[in-house]
Formats: C-alpha cells, sequence, structure tokens
C-alpha cells in the first residue's frame, strides 16, 4: 500500500523547496525510521517522510521558530502516519481494545527486556502504542513532549507504554507478511527488470499506461512521460542491473551496482500495476536510509 504525492502543487525542483530539504537533510534519517515503524514499510514510510516534509514547507509561516523544529516535522509526519494505518483499519481495531487506568506506571523491567529487538516487533501494536513506544525508548521523546505529539495526557501515555511494553515482552519474533504478486504483475515485474537491464527503454515503455506516475526520492514527482528518467539511468556511471526482490515482504526491483567485484543493493524501486500496466514508479535514489532498516529484503539471483 501505498501513499501518493502532492508535490506537483509546487514543482519538486523549486529552489526554496529544494533549500527547505537541504535545511532538514540531518532529520531525514530518523524521521524515515520513526515512519518505517509506524507504518511496518520502509518504502510507505519514505513516501510519507515526503509527504510530510511536503507539507511542513507549505505551513512554514505558521511554525513558530523560537520551538525546536524537529518534534514540529515530527508531529506532522505522525499524523500523517496514522492517517495511513486508519485506511488500513488497523486503527479501528485499535479502538476496540479496552484501555487500562491512566495511572498505570510503565514497569523498567519490561522496557529494558524488550530493547533489543523494539523496532522489528512494534509495528505487530495499534497505532497509539507504537507510537509512544518508538517516540520514548527509540528517540528518548519525554513523556510531556509525547502527549503533545499524540494528542494524549501524560497519564495516556504512560498507560499506552505499559500495554505496548507489556504487549512486546511477549512476543520473539517480528510479524511476517508476504504478499506474493499476482500471476500477471509477477510477468510484468519480470518484463520490467529484463528490459530495464537490456536498456530498452521503448520497452519498458510500453509496459507502463500513458498516465503512469512517477516518485524519484528527493528529486522528482510527476508523469513519467514529462521526467527524463531512463535517460538519467543511460547516463549513470560503472556497472548496475536490476532484480527482483522483496523488502517487508512486498515484492521490489531491486537495483544493484558493482563494488570491489561483487553486486550489492543500492536502490529500491516499487512498480505499481493495475491490470496489465504500470501505473506507478517509485524510486528511492538518494534514500539510502531504506534498505538498512528494512525488516527484512531479498535479492532473487542472477538469471
Amino acid at each position: 500500500m501505498s501513499t501518493h504525492c502532492e508535490f506537483e502543487s509546487v514543482g519538486m525542483f523549486d529552489a526554496r523547496y529544494r533549500a527547505f530539504l537541504e535545511a532538514v537533510a540531518d532529520l531525514r534519517p530518523s524521521l524515515h525510521r520513526y515512519c518505517a515503524r509506524m507504518t511496518g514499510s520502509v518504502m510507505d514510510g519514505e513516501d510519507v517522510v515526503q509527504e510530510a516534509l511536503f507539507e511542513a514547507y507549505r505551513k512554514l509561516e505558521q511554525f513558530d521558530d523560537t520551538r525546536p523544529l524537529k518534534p514540529w516535522v515530527f508531529a506532522i509526519a505522525h499524523n500523517r502516519c496514522i492517517d495511513l494505518l486508519r485506511k488500513r483499519r488497523v486503527r479501528v481495531e485499535a479502538e476496540t481494545a479496552a484501555a487500562p487506568p491512566e495511572s498505570v506506571e510503565p514497569p523498567d523491567p519490561v522496557a529494558a527486556s524488550v530493547r533489543p529487538a523494539l523496532e522489528r516487533l512494534v509495528t505487530s501494536l495499534p497505532p497509539k502504542e507504537r507510537a509512544c513506544v518508538l517516540l520514548k525508548d527509540i528517540f528518548d521523546y519525554s513523556l510531556e513532549e509525547i502527549a503533545e505529539l499524540v494528542d494524549s495526557s501524560v497519564g495516556g501515555v504512560k498507560a499506552a507504554l505499559n500495554r505496548g511494553r507489556t504487549k512486546l515482552a511477549g512476543l520473539r519474533d517480528p510479524p511476517q507478511s508476504s504478499r506474493p504478486p499476482a500471476p500477471e504483475a509477477s510477468r510484468l515485474l519480470q518484463l520490467y527488470v529484463e528490459r530495464f537491464n537490456r536498456r530498452d527503454w521503448d520497452g519498458v515503455r510500453a509496459l507502463t499506461s500513458a498516465d503512469a506516475r512517477l516518485l524519484v526520492g528527493n528529486g522528482f514527482s510527476g508523469r513519467l512521460a514529462d521526467s527524463p528518467y531512463f535517460s538519467e539511468y543511460q547516463r549513470i556511471a560503472g556497472e548496475w542491473q536490476m532484480r527482483l526482490g522483496e523488502v517487508d515482504g512486498e515484492p521490489v526491483v531491486i537495483n544493484l551496482r558493482r563494488e570491489d567485484g561483487a553486486w550489492r543493493p543500492r536502490t529500491i524501486i516499487r512498480v505499481e500495476i493495475a491490470g496489465d500496466r504500470i501505473i506507478r514508479i517509485a524510486d528511492y535514489v538518494f534514500c539510502e536510509w531504506l534498505l538498512p532498516v528494512a525488516s527484512s529484503f531479498t535479492v532473487a539471483p542472477p538469471p
């Protein structure tokens, strides 16, 4: 499941927006880490980050520059994550859970025991518990800061931490979900990889719909037909190739580069298909923080 960006309304090559992205560059990896764990997908997490940063850019005049920027941007990203989770109907399940009294204190021994596996297991929690555990135990926010960010009370945050930490202490392995593509989608992905590796750009275009969308991480969002996407790949120096793979249980295309005599995965490309055509390509080039925080990824062997 992906989110769809709104960048076209200002243009991704706007100089002021590029300057804003440079100003928040140090924040990007931690923001993505949070969104990836909240959404359960490194790719959905990056889509949310890009949407959140664009929203922050549009609302800069509303920002109180006497306060830190990071919590403000995190709050925007958090709300985007909740919107995405609501669309998945995960939030509906969370609302049915009976909440214990707000005065319950989180037991520290439980928190300590789950820390090593925390980020891999946290997607099993309902959204509020997930957010509170991440913000407290990974990002070290204060209870007061978390309460403001998730629109709760300090007591509510303590209760969510207690529930979340207790649940995590009883888990051993992160939940796994694999989504194999339908036969037609699998065939299209294979053709996409084969034609891309042959630099058969006309053949690749024949697989896409007339109004296919393109998102290039940190660079362009718009119509594939209006972009220099294929010519940019044609100009890449060094050896590279595409292979099928899987990231966080989702079939993807992975770009590999030859370095020191070995093929190393560098970039995730999400290819969305409807019917017998590719309708969206999201290439997360320039987002080198994605693969290191993936819960799992595999790369198919060469043909």
